[in-house]
């Protein structure tokens, strides 16, 4: 029997102001993901699905191929980090969602990505 997959997923999101136009209700996001294999053998990324839901409760759905373009193999032990980001038109809301990942005999699994927060430090209470 083989092992499954273990995969770690880490979340670093910021406020981008320099991006933003409160004004216009354009709140600019970047976050930063680290994907840790933690199991003995490689696995590679295929696809991504976010919920991206803001500060009214208005929910985006965001369906692809990999990650900025990319469909990595993380080797057992190793980690892929990327950048990317996201526009709300409030200056909070959150993000969640799921990787699509196949293991070293092809067999495809899900990695839960948690609910993680997008806020202007502000609004943070």
């Amino acid at each position: 029997m083989t092992e499954r997959p273990r995969v770690s997923v880490q979340v670093q999101s910021a406020y981008i102001p320099s991006q933003s136009v409160p004004d216009d209700e354009r709140y600019v996001f970047a976050y930063t993901i680290t994907i840790r294999n933690l199991g003995h053998a490689a696995v590679q990324l295929l696809g991504r699905y976010w919920l991206i839901t803001n500060g009214n409760g208005h929910e985006t759905e965001v369906q692809g191929e990999g990650v900025i373009g990319e469909q990595p193999v993380i080797a057992a032990g190793g980690e892929f980090q990327y950048t990317s980001g996201a526009v709300l038109e409030t200056p909070i809301g959150t993000m969640q969602g799921h990787y699509e990942m196949v293991d070293a005999e092809g067999d495809a699994f899900r990695v839960e990505i948690p609910v993680f927060r997008l806020a202007i430090p502000t609004q943070i209470h």
